[in-house]
């Protein structure tokens, strides 16, 4: 069982002594323990280009880093509607809203006609359920699914490999599968809508993707990736890297990319522990091609993500304009300061399970964890949260997604929202705000997919008790008795499919009396 509490082992205080010999990261003001402290550098008034770089007003050749690149195409993210579903209802009575507002949750009744949330908060009339299939809530909680529910950082691809080059090992006709059988997973448990962070083979994330779009396979609305990409001496997993050596390389490639259709490019900006030779406080892609290959995505209308562990990869992010950054672990004051100033525009996916699971999960597969301390692990964790509590405490935009597919963190064991709000100190409801409407500005249509609202998208789940009070509840799929996606459900529990009998105009009143009763004896109560 792992300690989601606190770090096992003494602590570190940022002790330089710690760091790898190539180390240039400076222990930023908020996590050090001491008087002693060593001085933040100054801003530097250039990016790694020479070129002016201003992080209070930042822009690279013109482009505005505050804001989305206006050149960015919304991806399509519908899914096919079987004929004949085009007006099905499905009613939902009496459950516990948490609409992702930002409202507090609340009592009432939903009315789902097709894809989409028709009516929200107030009590259905018999008229208004007259067809539909009726969910009797008795007060469990009603929620978007998770972006809708999202997960930030999804490998449908990564096969539960015990280690990293496994990845690349299976055939393509298995792996093909094996990402369907991920792709529903994720949609078992209640995400939605995921953001694909890369794919282990060319074309994979696109085939699922366009599946589940087309209804021929069930999963999330997924935005598809292709294989990472880095130099040769920057690749982390060689068997799933597309190598770029020079700027050039990087945009015919990338223009290849957005030929396949793929929706986001991603760069492998920094080293990774776990590998023992490139660490993860390490730059591992030069920064003309870094700047190349966001112009180069950002003219095809995709975006970049980027694996960026190292404070000077998370720079590189923030001057050339990098969309969603993966990790952020090794971050310092004048970068935080800089990210800070793009809050608006940047997302940040931590992948806080990976760096958990890789501590205390991977034993059973060959990892102690004294071997997963020896190369990092423990003081990777130990400054991630401190600075993400930063993030979160600034209001950046942190969003769950856990890097799953490996063995010791198998797909269907997404803990993300526990982590955050045990590890983190994210509030529950922040917790969930960040899987929901942050999910659905992640996924470029907040203004469809994140919330229980009018004309949004149905997906939404059903979950037995109340995550505002135990976040574990979201945690799996055991505890979700219900998984609509489109308007459809994928999953439930057997006590929601009971046959519904339409009650008569009597039956209403009765209801309607005692309802009344109840509600006056409460205000006896509270008296």
């Amino acid at each position: 069982m792992i300690q989601t509490q606190s770090v096992p082992h003494p602590a570190f205080n940022f002790d330089p002594k710690f760091a790898p010999s190539t180390s240039r990261w400076t222990p930023p003001k908020w996590m050090l323990q001491h008087a002693s402290a060593p001085s933040t550098p100054k801003v530097p008034n250039q990016n790694g280009l020479g070129e002016p770089w201003d992080p209070k007003r930042p822009t690279f050749r013109g482009i505005d880093l505050t804001k989305p690149d206006p050149r960015l195409k919304k991806p399509e993210i519908d899914i096919v509607t079987p004929e004949g579903e085009e007006d099905n209802l499905t009613a939902f009575i009496d459950v516990n809203i948490i609409d992702a507002t930002g409202k507090d949750a609340y009592r009432g009744d939903v009315l789902v006609k097709g894809q989409k949330i028709v009516k929200v908060g107030e009590k259905l009339t018999v008229n208004e359920m007259k067809g539909a299939r009726v969910v009797a809530g008795n007060g469990r909680t009603l929620m978007p699914g998770m972006s809708s529910l999202a997960d930030a950082h999804t490998h449908f691809s990564w096969n539960n490999s015990a280690s990293l080059d496994g990845l690349a090992d299976l055939g393509v006709e298995e792996h093909t599968l094996f990402s369907m059988r991920s792709a529903r997973t994720f949609l078992d448990c209640g995400y939605t809508s995921c953001v694909g962070a890369a794919s282990a083979k060319q074309r994979l994330d696109i085939v699922i993707r366009n599946a589940i779009k087309g209804g021929d396979i069930p999963g999330p609305r997924y935005l598809a990736n292709g294989k990472e990409m880095a130099p040769n001496d920057g690749a982390l997993i060689p068997g799933i890297t597309q190598f770029i050596e020079s700027p050039q390389e990087a945009e015919e490639i990338i223009a290849k990319f957005a030929e396949m259709g793929i929706d986001q490019i991603k760069l492998s900006m920094s080293g990774e522990e776990i590998t023992e030779h490139l660490r993860a406080e390490d730059k591992t892609i030069p920064d003309d091609i870094v700047a190349a290959a966001v112009e180069a995505a950002h003219k095809h209308g995709m975006r970049v993500c980027s694996h960026a562990r190292s404070d000077e990869s998370i720079v590189q992010c923030l001057q050339y304009g990098v969309d969603i950054i993966y990790h952020a672990s090794f971050i310092s004051d004048e970068t935080m300061f800089a990210l800070e100033k793009q809050k608006d525009r940047v997302f940040v996916a931590p992948a806080m399970n990976w760096l958990v699971a890789t501590l205390y999960d991977a034993a059973a597969f060959g990892y102690p964890t004294s071997k997963a301390e020896s190369v990092g692990y423990a003081r990777e964790l130990e400054v991630a949260i401190a600075g993400l509590k930063e993030m979160y405490k600034r209001g950046i935009k942190v969003l769950p997604g856990g890097d799953y597919g490996f063995a010791w963190l198998p797909h269907g064991t997404y803990r993300d929202l526990e982590l955050f709000v045990n590890m983190l100190g994210f509030s529950p409801m922040d917790a969930i705000l960040s899987a929901t409407a942050l999910g659905g500005e992640i996924m470029m249509h907040p203004d469809k997919l994140g919330k229980i609202q009018p004309g949004y998208f149905a997906d939404l789940i059903l979950v037995n008790g109340n995550p505002l009070e135990d976040i574990k509840l979201l945690t799996g799929h055991k505890n979700l008795d219900m998984v609509m996606i489109n308007g459809r459900v994928h999953r439930d529990h057997p006590k929601d499919r009971k046959p519904w009998t339409e009650p008569g105009e009597s039956l209403v009143r009765e209801a309607n009396a005692l309802k009344l009763q109840e509600k006056e004896a409460e205000e006896k109560l509270a008296k």
